[in-house]
């Protein structure tokens, strides 16, 4: 057994599933960060819980600290090229932020045809339909193929325990939620945030398939990044070296992300309705130790895990006693 996984197999025992930390405000609780807001500042804790399939599915070990340190690294090496909502990161599990008011869609960027959900683009695509989104897609593409350029394919924010929906620009634009402004430029953003994540990825060796980015106005207008970005929780990633062959063999690409979860979770006959099965501890540590990978693959650095009882220790760095 590695250290990693040691490490893994200790933290099931403490699993930081939610949290109640009185006097940081107003709390929000999404599938996996629970929000609090309170004088223009947003208190992030990323939880160990894991959704798919638009459901929480319960936790993965070290989850939350492996997210937040990669989300971490990204916001920092993208600042250039996007604005983000980061003040300061007081813990392994918390990013603080300015308040932003979130735009009302999740702007997703696709470069595959993939994916193993009923509202994959794969999915989509075996049915018969050439219209994803508002793009025309071509005859003859095979499952995991890249498609002739990146394409924007927004999506609906649903409250938890709801299903996202992809639309169009003109049919999100319809729902007058949010301005063509607005939208635009979020869109510009996550174009140059995914073309800058793909060559930055290539250069370790991965794949960056596909992403979802949330963004959010600041009171004085700007549009900025928010939430996380390109972690295994929002992205999906392949390795570049095995690709092509896998792909010619019609295999499924080796990756590192939640479809790990997806995909044992699909071979038990669950794909989101009903009742969930429960994950056994093997499948949760490998797929932590594909999180961790990720990160030490993308960043260059071996995952520090923290092995405090997370709650207390999350409280010590936020100054709550």
């Amino acid at each position: 057994m590695s250290d990693l996984e040691a490490t893994l197999r200790t933290a099931l025992a403490r699993p930081l599933d939610r949290t109640d930390l009185e006097g940081l405000g107003e709390k929000y609780e999404g599938k996996v960060r629970d929000n609090y807001v309170k004088d223009g500042r947003r208190v992030l804790v990323t939880t160990d819980r894991i959704s798919a399939f638009d459901r929480v599915l319960g936790t993965l070990p070290l989850k939350g600290q492996i997210l937040n340190a990669t989300a971490t690294y990204w916001f920092d090496a993208t600042k250039h090229l996007a604005p983000n909502h980061v003040l300061e990161v007081p813990d392994p599990n918390v990013i603080v932020g300015v308040e932003c008011e979130p735009l009302p869609v999740e702007l997703v960027m696709r470069s595959y045809v993939t994916g193993v959900t009923s509202t994959s683009l794969w999915t989509h695509y075996e049915r018969g339909l050439r219209t994803f989104a508002g793009h025309r897609l071509p005859d003859g593409l095979k499952k995991n193929e890249r498609l002739p350029e990146a394409i924007l394919t927004p999506s609906t924010k649903a409250e938890k325990g709801g299903h996202d929906v992809t639309v169009s620009r003109d049919e999100l634009l319809a729902m007058g939620q949010v301005s063509a402004r607005d939208l635009d430029r979020a869109a510009e953003l996550a174009a140059a945030l995914f073309a800058f994540g793909q060559a930055r990825c290539l250069e370790r060796g991965l794949i960056l398939v596909d992403t979802k980015y949330e963004m959010g106005k600041t009171r004085s207008g700007e549009i900025v990044v928010i939430d996380e970005i390109h972690t295994p929780d929002s992205s999906r990633y392949w390795f570049a070296e095995s690709y092509a062959a896998r792909f010619a063999a019609g295999q499924e690409p080796e990756s590192f992300d939640k479809e790990h979860v997806r995909r044992w979770l699909a071979a038990q006959g669950f794909t989101g309705d009903g009742p969930i099965p429960t994950i056994p501890d093997d499948v949760k540590v490998e797929a932590s130790r594909r999180y961790a990978e990720a990160y030490s693959t993308i960043t260059g650095r071996a995952f520090e895990a923290n092995l405090e009882e997370p709650v207390a220790r999350i409280r010590r760095n936020l100054g709550l006693g």
